[in-house]
């Protein structure tokens, strides 16, 4: 889906979120329809992770999958860490090309270049950290497999991750419910290339520029409201927390920034939502857009001048995005999207559980 940027504010969202709405209009009340988005998206990923599994040996999958009530699937997080799982290294060639497959299915084509592009970052810092830091290894990216992928049961949830350092995918699939993608994580280090064959290079670049535009296309009562600290936090303040939280002050709110404003606003809510395929951006555009966009804010901590630390926030009532770069000289970026509600399909879930229970209730 490419992006409009000349549509007002509420139009832009809504144009996108459609993509979801016009093929679930003849879905049932418990979930999508076998024909809809949703559950074409589904199949894939379904397929993709049964691609992956069935070129496995015995021992890789006892590493790459897990119980989907294990809490490893909530053990999340974007560092240099030990993790659970089947790295990318411990791979045949075929298996590592269907793993990138399985990769591929749950986002869209920039989201996927982007995460593609963070692995491959891992040669840059190992050649300027010459074994000083952590093991930098574009390999070692962890795949896990949680539940069965497309359960004969078409309730049945299951879900997947792809995780390293600087980037962390989890997907959850309620059968024919839904799909959540969330939290989703992306980084860089460095944020910006300084030498080298690949010099200039800024994977997250877009984010930073348009948020930049934004805050210093304010007024000067705007930026009362919309710069709430002169220094940056060190770090995105939701960390690697299992449920993400509202957080205060909200910034300024859509109602107060002008036509160009708002479309810039509107411009990087739908970049961050675009990582993902465009089936499951266009239904976190479509909460955002039920849930009120009148309600979403805008907030600026730190330098506006490249190259000085700086951070910003854009939170509704259903979603977080935060960027932060701070570390190494400005030129470290974190960057994620969270759902309050739909994280790990927290809300998937809930209506499944109940659904089921309510089926079991009536089979009495």
């Amino acid at each position: 889906m490419s992006r409009p940027r000349s549509f007002p504010f509420v139009l832009a969202i809504a144009a996108l979120s459609s993509y979801a709405t016009r093929s679930s209009a003849h879905d049932g009340p418990f979930g999508h329809s076998h024909g809809s988005p949703i559950a074409k998206a589904a199949r894939e990923m379904a397929g993709a992770a049964n691609n992956l599994w069935a070129s496995l040996t015995p021992e890789q999958r006892l590493k790459v999958g897990f119980e989907f009530t294990d809490p490893l699937r909530y053990d999340w997080h974007f560092i240099p860490r030990p993790r659970k799982g089947l790295p990318l290294k411990e791979m045949s060639g075929e298996q590592k090309a269907l793993a990138h497959a399985l990769l591929a299915s749950g986002l869209g084509q920039n989201g996927y270049i982007k995460a593609e592009t963070i692995i491959s970052l891992e040669q840059i810092l190992a050649s300027i950290e010459k074994g000083k830091g952590p093991v930098r290894d574009t390999e070692l990216y962890f795949f896990n497999i949680f539940g069965k992928p497309g359960s004969t049961d078409p309730k049945q949830p299951w879900g997947w991750r792809v995780e390293g350092h600087h980037l962390a995918l989890n997907f959850t699939i309620v059968g024919d419910q839904g799909i959540a993608g969330g939290p989703t994580f992306l980084g860089t280090n460095p944020a910006e290339v300084k030498d080298g064959p690949r010099k200039g290079l800024r994977i997250l670049g877009e984010e930073e520029d348009l948020a930049r535009k934004l805050v210093k296309s304010l007024g000067d009562d705007q930026r009362k409201k919309g710069i709430v600290q002169e220094e940056a936090p060190k770090d995105i303040l939701s960390l690697a927390l299992r449920k993400a939280k509202p957080l205060e002050p909200a910034g300024i709110l859509v109602p107060e920034l002008n036509a160009e404003q708002k479309e810039l606003l509107n411009t990087i809510i739908v970049l961050y939502a675009e990582r993902l395929r465009p089936e499951l951006a266009a239904d976190d555009l479509g909460k955002i857009l039920k849930a009120g966009v009148d309600k979403i804010g805008f907030a600026w901590a730190g330098g506006l001048e490249p190259g000085q630390p700086h951070y910003y926030r854009i939170q509704g009532p259903t979603f977080l995005i935060e960027y932060d770069n701070t570390q190494n000289n400005a030129n470290h970026v974190h960057s994620v999207w969270r759902d309050f509600e739909g994280d790990f399909g927290d809300d998937l879930l809930k209506q499944h559980y109940e659904s089921a229970s309510s089926d079991h209730g009536h089979s009495k």
